[in-house]
């Protein structure tokens, strides 16, 4: 019989992000030992549980965190960004450092946070219910570095910004975009020698973390999305650019693997703005 369980879907993705176990952001709300039809959204609530139900699907996957310990444990995830950018030069304690604002804030914002409103409708209606963040952010995340790399190969110059999305926009998931790629700090005509695609750690790193990556010799940093303030303070002396590729397409691009390879294994998928 076709279908797949819960547990053969965190597998599968973890599987793909080469992961071993699964991260802070991604839960098994309820558990599930067979879904055949998958109702697939970025964000869930209740009212898509409630759609997926009516339309019948018996299995819903959110990407972001939509409640219990994804939510309340959410900030643990963002030490990543630590890990990316040692990764990338940056030593250890600036890293760290550069993190702090960001992670104190998710901290508090999970305080605040009712966190058992949608997985409590999900065991009400008896449907299993899943979000997968960080994994399928990681497999994005990998695409979005080879395609930049296997292009810049291609040009026998010195790469710059507009190259970076030049290369991007080979992807379907950004040549088909309503949302622009856009170079809110910096400029497209400027060098991209070393660079960053800073995706698969929560969210963006904000100012703070782009600054530490520009103060290590990463001249090119790649964000999803990134707040108008935050924008405003990097372009007060920032010495790199900041390519920004929209949250949703960005997100897409680890999203459709993954959900191609759940088809692969008989899985229908319906999906919703994504």
């Amino acid at each position: 019989m076709s279908g797949m369980s819960t547990d053969e879907l965190v597998a599968l993705a973890l599987d793909m992000a080469n992961m071993r176990r699964l991260p802070a952001d991604s839960e098994v709300y309820v558990p599930g030992a067979r879904v055949h039809r998958l109702f697939v959204a970025l964000d869930v609530g209740t009212a898509e549980l409630l759609l997926a139900r009516d339309i019948g699907c018996d299995g819903v996957l959110a990407h972001h965190p939509a409640g219990g310990r994804a939510v309340l444990r959410f900030p643990d995830v963002l030490t990543r960004h630590v890990e990316l950018m040692v990764e990338h030069g940056v030593e250890p304690s600036a890293a760290k450092a550069a993190l702090q604002p960001l992670f104190s804030r998710a901290i508090l914002r999970a305080q605040a946070a009712n966190y058992d409103q949608v997985p409590a409708v999900a065991r009400l209606l008896g449907i299993p219910f899943l979000n997968l963040h960080l994994p399928l952010d990681e497999i994005g995340r990998r695409v979005m570095v080879e395609t930049i790399e296997r292009y810049r190969a291609t040009l026998g110059r010195e790469s710059t910004v507009q190259d970076v999305i030049d290369a991007l926009r080979t992807l379907p998931e950004f040549a088909e975009s309503a949302v622009p790629i856009m170079v809110p700090v910096g400029a497209v005509d400027r060098p991209a020698r070393r660079i960053a695609v800073v995706h698969g750690a929560g969210t963006n790193g904000g100012a703070s973390v782009a600054q530490a990556y520009f103060a290590h010799g990463v001249d090119t940093v790649v964000y999803l999305h990134l707040a108008p303030e935050e924008a405003e303070r990097l372009r007060s002396g920032a010495s790199g650019s900041v390519i920004v590729v929209g949250h949703v397409p960005g997100d897409q691009v680890g999203l459709n693997r993954y959900l191609a390879e759940v088809e692969r294994r008989g899985v229908e998928i319906v999906r919703a703005g994504i």
